[in-house]
């Protein structure tokens, strides 16, 4: 490992510290030859006389955690403090972290400070390292064997706590004779081979009443989705917690880990590979989204130019999959869902959600899973996931016995956690098996998943906008059939959704002149400008991390009041068979309004934002809930079907209504089909509604051929 500060003598000025902490890597902060880990550095007595110096400052603060025991445990230092205080200790630290942190901990425990405590008292010490000691995980290689340094990402696994030997004591079978052994921290337990006192090779026996154990927990750590590019696989690592460390994070959390890389030796002696994991000094939870994209001043400055360009929008727009023909509003929705809207704590401690969902129902071949490529390579944070091969326990989160904590049960986080804060594509929405689907309903609205298993509560934040794409319920839209009759989705999931954009593959020259010319363009082996966006990628990435880390926008006055009218007067032009407008589009305006604001980095909502977001309202709504008869927007269309349908399920379920009432409970399947018939409705919707009714357990039937209501 290489000396941080070889050069500098103690007490050296701390303005110059910065200095040595300008890189971002780990290997940029020096640049002197790296010490062999084989080299046993300063003496110890050495480092012990330098660290009761430095202990005897922190008098105060050793005080406050003895009458907060064993709420709190550890004295936290940070590093820059330490280097203040002498910079050639801080080298030890990072070369020789085992050697340093363990005389931390013996000079802390010899203070003899009054605890009020009966159990046994056992401080620690916690370093918090500067970003120029962070590595990717993916760097995390042999070099860093016994070294000190930080990672950070996002937790995919989460084990239960379980008690560690840290402390063994072992009994000799033939002369009794008790010996301590203290235990490296890996899974296999030390176990003394010779006896002291007889001399003879025996095998010892541990004595788990005497012995002193340790609170333990395990985590998968995988690198933050903000940092991998196109199909890159996230790299992972197994991070350790011991004593009061554990218990304080969940699948989804992104933390920053301190710690010193150790190996677990293979099982089979012939194996000579090892594994890897970090025995972690130190976590904390990072709340900031986007921390792995790296914005410098320059970029700042080129991204606050940037948003006073005009027509910023139909640049966004004609960046998101430019090889595409069309679609500008769906194009339009899909860059302000990228940015989302703004979120504010209530006085209830309830949150608004700022994320838009979008679903594109379409024709096979009409660019769907393109489109969801697209808004996936352009996120600075994003999941990509085909229905098909997702579960439940994969999109959402789940609890179930794992290898990984010794057969415990174990806390894994699905795609809509890892990917909170982000987008998640789901693509082949419709080939989600039911109870797959069901799993969303929360997700979606409440933006948290909950899980109950095996005495396990626990609640993962998914603050994830989904973009959905699906195929309608016959495979390809029909003409001769109301649109909403061909979403194959479930209405209470379909109602999450803020736009739905059904696209249809229908036959029009200009519409395929266009596609044709965009496909073609595409093969030719030259770089069309057509195709290329007029937005670089990856400053897309930072400007919509930007947005979203810095600004949080309000609506104004005059945006709340235009908001208001155009509210209030679709609700005054609605009525009891047609409701044109609820409190779900009126939110889904907001948000709408708000990542417009965000997109143009204004603090403000301005008519420009709630005109946008109007549009894209009104567009949704007439592609899938316009009234043919009366040319109004019902909104009922989109969950319940048309009105005529919805006139028919009344009209049937009066007719049950009245064959048992008086006392009757049930009625003959006949007799009701006989009834709808007489007021014109067929045999066929009538048995329909029937199968339908008793699916979703609002009927029953006590015996074949009857039917009764459920109260």
């Amino acid at each position: 490992m290489s000396k941080t500060n070889k050069n500098n003598e103690d007490g050296k000025d701390a303005n110059n510290m910065d200095n040595e902490f300008a890189g971002d890597k780990f290997t940029d902060i020096t640049e002197v030859e790296s010490v062999p880990n084989s080299e046993e550095g300063m003496p110890e007595d050495k480092i012990k006389s330098l660290v009761e110096k430095f202990i005897a400052l922190k008098k105060d603060a050793l005080l406050e955690i003895a009458n907060d025991y064993p709420k709190k445990k550890s004295l936290i230092v940070d590093y820059s403090e330490l280097f203040k205080f002498n910079a050639k200790l801080c080298d030890e630290l990072i070369d020789f972290p085992d050697k340093v942190i363990r005389i931390f901990e013996e000079v802390i425990n010899e203070q003899n400070i009054p605890v009020n405590f009966a159990g046994e008292v056992k401080f620690h010490v916690r370093f918090i390292l500067p970003k120029g000691f962070t590595l990717k995980i993916r760097d995390v290689t042999s070099e860093y064997i016994n070294k000190f340094f930080c990672v950070d990402g996002v937790i995919t696994r989460v084990s239960d706590v379980l008690p560690k030997v840290y402390v063994g004591v072992f009994q000799c079978p033939i002369c009794g004779k008790r010996k301590d052994v203290y235990q490296e921290k890996n899974r296999n337990l030390i176990v003394p081979s010779v006896c002291d006192d007889c001399k003879k090779a025996v095998r010892f026996k541990l004595l788990p009443e005497e012995s002193k154990f340790i609170d333990i927990q395990r985590l998968e750590v995988q690198e933050p989705l903000e940092m991998l590019r196109g199909g890159e696989e996230a790299r992972k690592i197994e991070i350790w917690l011991t004593d009061d460390l554990t218990g304080k994070v969940l699948p989804g959390n992104t933390i920053e880990v301190a710690g010193v890389m150790k190996l677990i030796p293979p099982k089979d002696i012939n194996d000579a590979v090892y594994r890897k994991f970090i025995d972690a000094n130190n976590i904390s939870v990072i709340d900031r989204e986007f921390t792995e994209v790296d914005l410098s001043e320059d970029d700042i400055k080129k991204i606050n130019e940037f948003a006073k360009s005009p027509n910023i929008a139909e640049k966004f727009v004609s960046s998101i999959s430019p090889t595409i023909y069309g679609y500008k509003e769906i194009k339009e929705a899909m860059a302000l869902q990228l940015f989302g809207g703004s979120k504010f704590k209530l006085p209830d401690k309830t949150k608004t959600r700022g994320e838009t969902h979008l679903l594109l129902i379409g024709d096979p071949g009409v660019a769907k899973s393109k489109l969801l490529i697209g808004a996936s390579n352009i996120a600075p944070k994003s999941i990509y996931v085909s229905g098909k091969g997702t579960s439940a326990a994969g999109l959402t989160a789940t609890a179930e016995k794992d290898e990984f904590a010794e057969g415990a049960w174990v806390l894994k986080a699905g795609a809509l956690v890892l990917a909170s804060g982000g987008i998640a594509c789901v693509d082949e929405f419709d080939k989600m098996e039911k109870e797959d689907r069901a799993a969303m309903h929360e997700a979606l609205e409440q933006q948290t998943i909950s899980i109950a298993k095996a005495g396990i509560v626990a609640k993962f934040r998914a603050e994830t906008c989904v973009l959905a794409a699906a195929n309608p319920k016959f495979g390809r839209f029909s003409s001769e059939k109301a649109i909403t009759d061909q979403f194959d989705i479930p209405p209470a999931l379909l109602s999450r959704f803020d736009l739905i954009f059904p696209l249809r593959d229908i036959m029009d020259n200009v519409q395929d002149q266009g596609v044709a010319n965009y496909v073609l363009k595409a093969y030719s082996g030259k770089k069309e400008e057509l195709l290329i966006p007029p937005i670089d990628i990856e400053f897309i990435r930072k400007y919509i991390a930007y947005a979203r880390k810095n600004l949080n926008p309000v609506v104004g006055e005059y945006a709340q009041k235009q908001i208001e009218e155009y509210y209030l007067r679709l609700r005054r032009e609605s009525s009891k068979d047609v409701v044109q407008i609820t409190a779900r589009q009126l939110e889904g305006i907001i948000r709408l309004s708000c990542a417009s604001a965000k997109m143009r980095l204004k603090n403000v909502v301005e008519k420009e934002d709630v005109d946008r977001a109007i549009r894209l309202i009104e567009y949704s709504l007439n592609l899938v809930a316009r009234d043919k008869e009366t040319g109004k927007i019902d909104v009922d269309r989109v969950t319940q079907g048309p009105r005529e349908k919805r006139d028919k399920i009344k009209g049937l379920s009066e007719i049950l209504g009245y064959l048992t009432e008086n006392g009757k409970k049930h009625c003959l399947i006949e007799d009701f089909v006989k009834q709808a018939k007489e007021q014109g409705i067929d045999e066929k919707d009538a048995k329909n509604f029937v199968e339908n009714a008793k699916r979703e357990g609002k009927i029953f039937e006590p015996k074949d051929g009857e039917i009764g209501m459920i109260e």
